[in-house]
């Protein structure tokens, strides 16, 4: 994961410049105060992402201190001091911070306080492996080191070159016993590393279920006593690079899904074990599973069945890179970032935005999250263009990237959403390239304008409503008469989306005169302005009272139902509410 590299001052600025390049970081200036950091850092931190902050020790202490809890899970925090010469390791020493601090220090000619007392004999601690191999049991870690630290050697069973590297003492009559294995077994006062050197091949029959895949991987993995951990990757075809339970199996093991095109499994056909005519004329390659499998070097697992998937293991002979090993398939987040304030944002749309390396969206939308930037290409359409706008994010995904569509609000609602799964179907002159429509999508909700503008003023859709969106550019203006018409008689709460633009006048003073007509003239009307946004207004009227003239495409009008209420607090606010008809079950209480 990239670190995180926190500057709280301007003197700190031209530190990071230098860092970033150096260390492969992300900047975030939190400005002088500070204030962007009380949220940033326990982000980053729960994120489990390494912090660099350029600032005094005691300030990344008192922001992360209520954040502590297992020091095996926390990620390297370190601090640096704003003019280079220093840089101190305060949390995950054995998980890289050491490591993280002596790179810096190396690459900046400065020095590293390093106060672990392995790392003044070791450059990695034991329980801090490099990419590709994993401790099986890392509470077996400490004892070895403080043998290691009173003379002791490693007698290494197997094949672990960095040990050597890192400075440990190795013997073949040494007392600390370490073992390299992809086997499960454990013996007992030893230390064990699985290298990633396995891949599962995987293939499956169109819609398998998330569970039959990961059953299907672990029973082959235990076959031939193999360790999940072991496993560096899973792979297939890229036809099957939009199977929901691939992108489920993969997260289940913590490891990428990575894919090949037809002719590069059938470049494997002379050493597949079990090749199917059947297969071939499906796909245009003879196997799928042990042909992904063998791309890792040789076939350890061959094929294995259940009811609807296949999976077969290969093995690579060293840890395998799993990003230089086949092709990452794409995918789409369209992500909704709500009104646009920071805390109207869901965890899941922030990750979302962190993890693709490209955003695409409506320029505006971009800077709603401008905050969140770290380094992501950034593709800034015009308000309009929404298909083109759409259409590129999914040939982007298309090329193996990770893209995030961005839309205000939620994406399904008046977004993007809906045409993303519209052109994935599309065919004819509107048909995507056939890598694009197998991009794997996944959706993050967003708060909406409509929940937005009713907490703000209350609760007015606290009983059954519904959203009209008066906006006749792609609906017509006698299907929306009919929806108002419907809505009014139904005495829904009607959320009025794109209520009034400059061309479009008449259909939210037609709007009012309906519910005029059907619901009372003190009928509460919650007009909000600019969500989420420096120059937000929210103003609770009445029907009769509201004006259509107030209103503009950067307002959502609410309009209550005959049964909704508005009452003024002791504060002077006017808030909004539509009961439930709890009155009716309510039990009187004596005062």
């Amino acid at each position: 994961m990239k670190p995180a590299i926190v500057t709280f001052a301007a003197s700190g600025a031209e530190l990071a410049q230098r860092l970033a390049p150096l260390i492969g970081g992300d900047i975030f200036h939190c400005g002088y105060n500070g204030e962007n950091a009380r949220i940033l850092l326990p982000r980053l931190f729960a994120d489990g992402r390494p912090i660099v902050g350029i600032c005094a020790a005691g300030i990344l202490i008192r922001l992360l201190a209520p954040h502590l809890s297992d020091k095996t899970t926390e990620p390297p925090v370190l601090a640096l001091s704003q003019d280079g010469a220093h840089v101190v390791p305060l949390l995950g020493g054995h998980h890289g911070a050491n490591r993280l601090a002596r790179e810096i220090a190396e690459a900046l000619g400065t020095t590293a306080a390093l106060t672990t007392a392995s790392d003044s004999k070791f450059t990695r601690g034991l329980d801090d492996p490099p990419e590709g191999w994993v401790l099986a049991d890392p509470a077996a870690a400490k004892p070895a080191m403080l043998a290691l630290l009173v003379g002791g050697r490693i007698a290494l069973d197997g094949h672990a070159p960095w040990l050597a590297e890192a400075g440990y003492p190795l013997s073949f009559s040494g007392q600390i016993r370490v073992r390299v294995s992809e086997r499960r077994e454990r013996r007992e006062r030893e230390l064990l590393y699985h290298p990633r050197t396995l891949v599962a091949g995987i293939g499956a029959e169109r819609g398998v279920a998330a569970a039959e895949m990961i059953a299907l991987i672990d029973e082959t993995l235990a076959s031939a006593n193999l360790a999940p951990e072991a496993l560096a990757a899973l792979a297939t075809l890229d036809i099957k690079s939009d199977e929901a339970a691939f992108h489920a199996a993969a997260r289940h093991f913590g490891v990428p899904l990575r894919i090949f095109t037809a002719a590069e499994l059938g470049q494997e056909r002379y050493r597949l074990r079990n090749p199917s005519e059947i297969v071939e004329a499906e796909t245009g390659t003879p196997g799928v599973a042990e042909a992904a499998a063998l791309k890792a070097g040789m076939l350890l697992v061959e094929k294995r069945k259940s009811k609807r998937a296949t999976c077969a293991i290969g093995r690579a002979q060293a840890p395998l890179d799993p990003l230089r090993f086949g092709h990452a398939p794409g995918v789409l987040h369209v992500v909704g970032v709500g009104p646009g304030d920071r805390p109207s944002r869901t965890a899941s749309a922030v990750a979302a935005l962190d993890a693709a390396g490209d955003w695409v969206g409506y320029g505006l939308y971009l800077d709603l999250v401008a905050d969140l930037h770290s380094g992501q290409e950034r593709h800034r359409f015009p308000l309009g263009d929404e298909e083109a706008r759409v259409r590129h994010a999914l040939e982007l995904a298309g090329k193996g990237r990770a893209v995030a569509l961005i839309c205000s609000g939620d994406a399904q609602i008046y977004a993007m959403a809906s045409l993303v799964f519209e052109l994935l179907e599309a065919v004819g002159a509107r048909r995507l390239t056939d890598a694009a429509r197998r991009v794997a999508v996944e959706l993050h909700p967003g708060i909406s304008a409509v929940q937005a503008a009713s907490a703000a003023a209350g609760a007015l859709i606290g009983h059954d409503f519904c959203c009209i969106s008066l906006s006749d550019l792609l609906t017509p203006i006698d299907a929306i008469r009919r929806r108002l018409h419907g809505a009014a008689e139904a005495d829904f709460v009607t959320a009025l989306y794109n209520p009034r633009s400059g061309r479009r006048t008449a259909l939210i003073e037609e709007a009012r005169a309906l519910f005029l007509a059907h619901r009372p003239p003190a009928t509460p009307v919650v007009v909000a302005r600019s969500l989420g946004r420096p120059d937000e207004q929210v103003v609770v009227t009445t029907l009769a009272a509201f004006d259509p003239a107030s209103v503009d495409m950067l307002t959502i009008v609410l309009v209550g139902a005959s049964t909704s209420r508005a009452f003024t607090r002791g504060d002077g606010r006017t808030m909004a509410y539509t009961p439930r008809g709890y009155e009716k079950k309510a039990v009187p209480h004596a005062v």
